[in-house]
């Protein structure tokens, strides 16, 4: 018994590394992003007329879809602050916010998918349009369920707290992740498409 309390004691206390197996994780996805944006401009690079002819996309519904991702890595950030603050029921309200906006947002691609005109193999935009745009879908649909992950585990007494939150962090990085994602696409696909 002594030896057992004598280990207990000297026992080290290890940096949770949870967090660090997600960024290095980002880190991997961002590099998958990164091919799809280099794909993008080499053939927007030696594509004559860029979007192609029949192609073109709308601007309105998705700033106001960028509008509502980016606010809501405000939101989720709110809901990270209220857990270090012992607020469990303010974390619950800000990230039930932060889902609510994230489906909204994944309600406004498929309504613009579905309003386009054309289809993945139209031609090299449409391909490249709906495929980063869609693997993007994936993520806030990944994101989303992490937030409902957090959300359910939050119903124990004491999981999260002040000096336990490493799943609310982890879902609030993640989230970021997706609109840095967006922002980017967004400047790509339907900013930059104007000039």
């Amino acid at each position: 018994m002594a030896v057992a309390t004598s280990h207990s004691q000297h026992h080290e206390q290890h940096p949770d590394l949870r967090v660090w197996g997600l960024l290095t994780f980002l880190v991997s996805e961002s590099l998958m992003f990164g091919g799809f944006f280099a794909a993008y401009l080499f053939y927007r690079g030696i594509t004559r007329h860029w979007p192609p002819f029949g192609t073109d996309v709308e601007l309105f519904l998705p700033t106001i879809n960028t509008i509502i991702l980016v606010s809501s890595s405000f939101v989720i950030h709110w809901g990270d602050v209220a857990i270090k603050r012992n607020n469990i029921c303010a974390m619950r309200f800000w990230y039930v916010v932060t889902a609510i906006m994230g489906a909204i947002f994944l309600v406004g691609q498929v309504y613009e998918y579905m309003h386009l005109g054309y289809g993945l193999t139209k031609n090299i935009f449409a391909n490249c349009f709906y495929l980063m745009t869609g693997f993007h879908g994936l993520h806030v649909f990944i994101g989303l369920l992490l937030i409902l992950g957090v959300l359910w585990r939050s119903r124990r007494v004491d999981h999260y707290s002040a000096d336990q939150h490493t799943g609310v962090t982890m879902a609030e990085i993640y989230w970021h992740f997706v609109d840095i994602i967006w922002i980017v696409l967004f400047s790509l696909l339907y900013i930059l498409t104007r000039f």
